[in-house]
């Protein structure tokens, strides 16, 4: 099969496998839309990518600069991918030369800010004089395009599951697309709704940068997005990728997220060994019984399963924590990148008949006899 991505090189200067580096690093893992040729960053320059992210050789470069990247490439890729996002909406001017440097080597521009380079005059002359294109992934829709609530969410008659998390930048859209990715791959048909900007550039084909939006339409494309999915894909299951936090001051993503997808299910992504906040370091990390607690109070919902990040922990603090949140929270918890998504694939089958029935449908002859004695349970 010919691979029809569209290759692209992601600019991360001193942020990749960093917090501020979440875009990049969601692009090394996974992308349906672009075939990554490397990363920019002089900081790590000469290391692979999956090495210095996950701990395992991808074969994608570290560049020290642009002019370096298209010296060893051999070519000049297709796309060069804004991939850090920071708290600031706009990019120092040094970056800018990067940029107006990468069109005019007949680069297209992927732009995830809040910052629209289509919107610059300097950028959009030069795309004009290069023949290239900017894509601004957080450019909100017309608003005759936008949609309110209207209520329709409640004909959704399969599992909705929101990934919902404790604060920023902690591993909800790595758990979201894991899961989303390893029930594919077993034959359930799982959608999975894109509420950022980096699940949008991976290829999420359905919906939006909700940030961007204004609060009025933010519920009503949440619903939206879910109820086109279920009625164009007819899936088994939808995931839904969460924002923030619902006890975050400072962003309303989650609640939007819980109001307007309505979910069946919450599995609540923390960092355990996360102090403070991102971004804000007066601010102590809520704690998971404390998230469980304001989601379960502002919605219908409940919290059915922890998923870890092991950001600053080394493995065995890692299999501690899941100890201890399991014992004490009696929820299934794990770490996806270090354990995959089994468990959270067992709580499923556990919690909806539908899935259950599906997986034991399509599992049934490669299950060893001894485990049919016990039916509640699929491995």
């Amino acid at each position: 099969m010919t691979n029809k991505k569209k290759t692209a090189i992601i600019y991360c200067e001193d942020q990749f496998a960093e917090v501020d580096g979440k875009t990049a690093a969601g692009l090394i893992r996974h992308s349906e839309i672009y075939s990554i040729l490397g990363v920019i960053d002089s900081s790590l320059a000469g290391k692979d990518a999956g090495e210095v992210l996950d701990g395992e050789k991808n074969n994608i470069p570290i560049f020290n600069d642009l002019k370096d990247a298209l010296k060893s490439l051999g070519k000049v890729p297709s796309y060069y991918i804004y991939g850090k996002a920071p708290l600031e909406a706009s990019i120092p001017e040094n970056e800018r030369l990067f940029i107006l440097e990468a069109m005019k080597e007949g680069m297209n521009i992927v732009n995830g800010l809040h910052q629209f380079f289509s919107e610059d005059p300097e950028f959009t002359q030069m795309a004009a004089k290069c023949d290239v294109q900017i894509r601004d992934i957080r450019k909100s829709p017309i608003v005759e395009d936008l949609h309110v609530f209207t209520g329709m969410i409640s004909k959704i008659d399969v599992p909705v599951i929101a990934v919902l998390g404790t604060d920023c930048a902690c591993g909800k859209m790595t758990t979201a697309v894991e899961l989303n990715n390893t029930l594919n791959a077993m034959g359930i048909k799982s959608v999975m709704i894109a509420t950022g900007q980096t699940s949008l550039m991976q290829g999420s084909k359905y919906g939006a940068s909700i940030d961007a939006l204004v609060s009025q339409f933010v519920i009503g494309e949440i619903e939206n997005a879910v109820v086109q999915a279920f009625e164009n894909e007819n899936p088994d299951i939808i995931i839904v990728e969460g924002q923030s936090s619902v006890s975050h001051p400072a962003f309303m993503s989650s609640i939007g997220i819980l109001k307007g997808s309505m979910p069946d299910g919450v599995i609540l992504q923390h960092a355990p060994a996360r102090k403070f906040r991102v971004d804000f370091p007066d601010m102590e990390m809520p704690t998971v019984r404390s998230e469980i607690q304001m989601i379960e109070a502002i919605s219908q919902t409940q919290v059915i399963a922890i998923a870890l990040s092991h950001e600053g922990i080394n493995d065995v603090e890692v299999l501690k924590f899941i100890e201890d949140y399991e014992e004490r929270l009696a929820l299934p918890t794990t770490d996806v990148l270090k354990y995959g998504t089994q468990k959270l694939i067992q709580m499923l089958s556990d919690r909806f008949p539908t899935i259950y029935q599906k997986i034991k449908a399509m599992s049934l002859e490669s299950i060893p006899a001894e485990d049919l004695l016990v039916p509640e349970r699929l491995w």
